[in-house]
C-alpha cells in the first residue's frame, strides 16, 4: 500500500536502487536497463547517470536503452537504428569521445 502512495518517479528510483544494490553485493559483468530513466525528472536522471558512471568504473558494463537526452549525453557510445530507405534498417554507432575530437569542441 505504501508503494502506491509514492509517485512513478519515486517508484522507479526505488526499483533502480534495488537493482544497483544487488549489483553491489553480487556484481555481474553486464547490466541491461530498459527505459528506467523515463519516469525520472532531470535532477534524478543526473543522479542515475552518476551512479551508472560510478558503477561502470568498477567493471560493470551498462547497456541503457533510453530516449532521454540527458542520459544519451552522458554515454560513451550511442547505437541507433535508422531507416535510410523504406524497409531497410541500419544500425548506426557513434563513439562520443571520437565525435567530440572530430567536431573540435
Amino acid at each position: 500500500q505504501t508503494m502506491s502512495l509514492i509517485s512513478g518517479g519515486e517508484q522507479a528510483l526505488s526499483a533502480i536502487a534495488l537493482v544497483f544494490a544487488a549489483f553491489l553485493v553480487r556484481p555481474a559483468p553486464v547490466c541491461v536497463l530498459d527505459e528506467v530513466d523515463a519516469p525520472l525528472d532531470d535532477s534524478n536522471v543526473d543522479r542515475f547517470c552518476s551512479l551508472v558512471s560510478d558503477m561502470s568504473r568498477e567493471g560493470v558494463r551498462f547497456l541503457v536503452v533510453t530516449h532521454h537526452a540527458l542520459t544519451m549525453a552522458r554515454c560513451d557510445r550511442l547505437f541507433g537504428v535508422t531507416m535510410s530507405e523504406r524497409g531497410v534498417s541500419r544500425v548506426a554507432s557513434v563513439d562520443m569521445d571520437q565525435a567530440v575530437r572530430v567536431a573540435g569542441v
